[in-house]
């Protein structure tokens, strides 16, 4: 493994979208210098505003050639663009020798990088937002607790669902706070994941959804992208059987019926029509400065042993947004806020990294999030 490059106290945030919060803030009361790149110098200017930044970070009009230019070994690129455009930014990054980071899931194109970016020692941070990124945290905490609770052969169901919903429910039980054609895309997606000890393959995820409990309230959860992986990923035991384990997506109760049109348009599959029906969801059905959001993320894990002791433990993050900042955008920004200021003070070593690696590093970031006003709960019985 290469050195790593030491951060220089420069910090690119590229990108103004709905996520863009007070993590941006928290940065520029730690970074030695935060420039944010939008689509233009005007636009970063009224970002800035908006965010009552002005004159804490410089606006700059966004390019890879123009972010290329300013680019030096050590400072760190944070992307809030789309998934795909990822890659094409650590590319530079790589070039450059400067870090990057962002909140988005580990795709082909970035990996495809990261035996590059460790030899030119710098860190690729990934899943550092809400989901993925908190729900690891929760995740990663629950499995270590539970584990010194029970020991190394036991049973257990992980469930992990996270969902933005208006806070004051609409008809359609939903309102966009992101890219309606990505809301649609990812129902179109197989979903894989265990359900009574067996992988179970959901072609269409809307068609599994169920009712799940959440400190009372009854919400509709369906699984989402492929669960599996993630049990490495959390450190499960090898002596654990799983019953269940899955990843999904949380929606108000009643959004499985009001939403019964738009499933009958995936199911017919016409492309054309279903990017213009997402175009006619977004107009319909937007998120405006009106209307308040609301982040839930449930994590939970029901662990049985060998000799019939049990654990169960829970995490529930359930934030409404306000007239300052969206649930979403504070859920989202702050995390990722969190580990740049990491990337920041040289505690992250070159190459892939994700939002929670470790139980350690779980613990150590969910402390600092509590710290900082993000409020979630922790639930143990045993």
């Amino acid at each position: 493994m290469s050195d790593v490059v030491r951060a220089s106290g420069t910090v690119h945030w590229i990108g103004a979208g709905l996520s863009t919060g007070s993590g941006l803030a928290l940065l520029c009361d730690t970074a030695e210098r935060v420039r944010l790149w939008h689509r233009t110098e005007e636009r970063a200017a009224q970002a800035l505003d908006h965010l009552g930044l002005t004159g804490r970070a410089e606006p700059r009009a966004f390019g890879l050639a123009a972010l290329t230019a300013e680019l030096a070994p050590g400072d760190v690129v944070v992307s809030m663009l789309p998934a795909p455009e990822h890659a094409a930014l650590l590319a530079v990054c790589v070039r450059r020798r400067a870090h990057f980071a962002c909140s988005s899931y580990v795709s082909e194109a970035v990996l495809e990088q990261v035996s590059a970016a460790e030899k030119a020692g710098i860190v690729v941070l990934t899943e550092a937002g809400l989901d993925p990124g908190i729900d690891h945290l929760f995740a990663h905490s629950l499995v270590a607790r539970a584990r010194e609770a029970i020991g190394d052969e036991a049973s257990y169901s992980l469930t992990s669902y996270c969902g933005g919903v208006p806070a004051v429910p609409n008809d359609f039980r939903y309102r966009f706070s992101w890219a309606p054609a990505g809301v649609l895309g990812a129902l179109r997606s197989p979903a894989r994941y265990l359900q009574d000890g067996e992988e179970t393959t959901a072609e269409r995820p809307w068609e599994v959804t169920r009712p799940h409990v959440v400190d009372g309230e009854t919400f509709e959860v369906y699984p989402n992208r492929d669960s599996v992986p993630f049990i490495e990923q959390y450190g499960l035991p090898t002596g654990w059987r799983p019953r269940t384990f899955v990843r999904g997506t949380l929606r108000l109760e009643g959004w499985l019926r009001a939403w019964d049109a738009v499933f009958e348009e995936l199911k017919a599959g016409d492309d054309t029509r279903i990017a213009a029906l997402a175009r006619e969801l977004a107009a319909t059905y937007p998120t405006t400065d009106a209307d308040h959001d609301r982040v839930v993320l449930a994590v939970s894990l029901d662990v049985a042993g060998a000799k019939g002791e049990t654990w169960s433990g829970s995490y529930l993050l359930d934030l409404v947004g306000d007239e300052e900042e969206s649930a979403m955008a504070r859920c989202v920004s702050r995390p990722l806020s969190l580990a740049v200021r990491h990337i920041l003070s040289d505690d992250l070593p070159s190459g892939l990294n994700r939002a929670a690696e470790t139980a350690e590093r779980s613990r150590e970031w969910l402390s600092e999030l509590a710290g900082e006003g993000l409020e979630f709960t922790l639930r143990v019985d045993q």
